[in-house]
This record gives structure tokens, sequence and C-alpha cells, in this order.
């Protein structure tokens, strides 16, 4: 049994959701691992980590208006870093902040029209950091 951890950092943009399936398939392939379980963590509370449509954009584009109304700017006691700081934290709430997956051949088992992807929910640039941890054989 092995291990491959690795931080993997992202900059974001305001509101966007990045594709970072490429990424993960690369790190996996930079590993001495062929067949294992791996484990994504992002480590913030204000973006979150999914496993969705990778085929039509506008999945995404309903994804991203989805979660602006059920978590809308409004008046929240927590407004440390303005407006958009408390529907961030809802929204990651109702997302993911860990996905773990299997890999076989040192291959990411997705389905045909999966990807992965890191949602930002802050207006701000940002510098987000992943932690891919890989176990296996």
């Amino acid at each position: 049994m092995k291990q491959f951890i690795e931080k993997i950092t992202f900059k974001t943009k305001k509101s966007e959701i990045l594709n970072i399936t490429r990424t993960i398939e690369d790190t996996v392939k930079k590993s001495d691992i062929n067949d294992g379980l791996l484990n994504l963590s992002i480590l913030h509370t204000s973006c979150s980590l999914l496993i969705q449509e990778n085929a039509d954009s506008a999945v995404m584009d309903d994804i991203k208006n989805f979660l602006k109304r059920i978590a809308p700017e409004d008046n929240y006691l927590h407004d440390t870093e303005g407006p958009d700081d408390m529907p961030a934290h809802l929204k990651s709430l109702l997302t993911q902040s860990n996905l773990t997956m299997s890999i076989k051949n040192k291959q990411i088992l997705l389905g045909t029209w999966q990807g992965i992807f890191l949602l930002e929910h802050r207006y701000q640039h940002k510098n987000r950091e992943l932690f891919f941890h890989l176990l296996g054989e």
C-alpha cells in the first residue's frame, strides 16, 4: 500500500465553476499508484467541489443560477467579508468539500459525461488549495 499526497492551488475568478478534471487526471498519472482511492478535499469554507455533467456548459450556468436563487444576498448576521460572504458559506454547505473516487489503471473512474469541478462562491479572485490524497497500489 502506497500514498501520494499533493496540494494543488487554483486561481479562481468571480463565482466561477472551474473544470479541474484534467489537472486531477494529470496528478493521478504523476503518482506511482495504478489502482486505489482518491480523496480530494477543498480547504476552504466558501467554495466547493462537484462531480457533474461536462459536455454541455449550460448545465454549469443552470447550477450557478440555482445556487443564486437558494442562497441569495440578503441581510445575514455574518457579513464580515461583504454581502457575498454568507451566501458563499450556504452554497458550500449545500454542495461538497470532499470527493472520493476510484482509480483503476491510473484512470479516474468517472462516467462518460462526468467531470470534476471547483465551484467558487465568492466574487473576489481567490487562490484555492485542494488537498489530493491517493491511496493504493
